[in-house]
């Protein structure tokens, strides 16, 4: 029997979370992390509602998966983000020692690809899954505050 459980069906659960971060007025990137097909952290960027430029989702899921599993390294887990990973978050997910990274949309110039971000040598990353509607989210949401401005 097929796992229902695979990148798509976790990054569809990011991106509801990208989805909560936009309804607030934040940049609509939502984070999960996973260990053994559960969901152990949900987040979305909150540097506006915090007033704080590392609350981005992945430090957010950080903090909450380390917190739920009672230690600081992230062994075993999987990232699911709609947005690359930025230098600062990358760096934070190489302290973790993540086993995975899982991406939906590029980001050309901010992201640790393109920064050339080191990862700690046991994460893989992948990217791309559901990153049209990633891309789309982050668009759209542009748009509508440069129309408010």
């Amino acid at each position: 029997m097929e796992n229902p459980f695979d990148d798509t069906y976790f990054m569809k659960k990011a991106l509801q979370e990208a989805e909560a971060a936009y309804k607030k007025g934040e940049i609509p990137v939502g984070a999960i992390i996973v260990v053994e097909d559960r969901i152990i952290a949900r987040s979305h960027n909150l540097t506006e509602t915090l007033n704080d430029v590392t609350a981005h989702a992945e430090m957010q899921a950080i903090t909450s998966a380390a917190n739920f599993l009672g230690g600081k390294y992230l062994i075993n887990c999987t990232l699911y983000v709609t947005l690359e990973p930025c230098q600062m978050c990358a760096g934070a997910l190489y302290w973790s020692q993540i086993s995975k990274i899982v991406y939906g949309a590029r980001d050309e110039k901010r992201g640790c690809i393109a920064n050339k971000t080191k990862l700690h040598p046991k994460t893989k990353i992948s990217g791309g899954i559901l990153a049209e509607e990633s891309s789309q989210l982050l668009k759209q949401f542009f748009i509508d505050k440069r129309n408010l401005n």
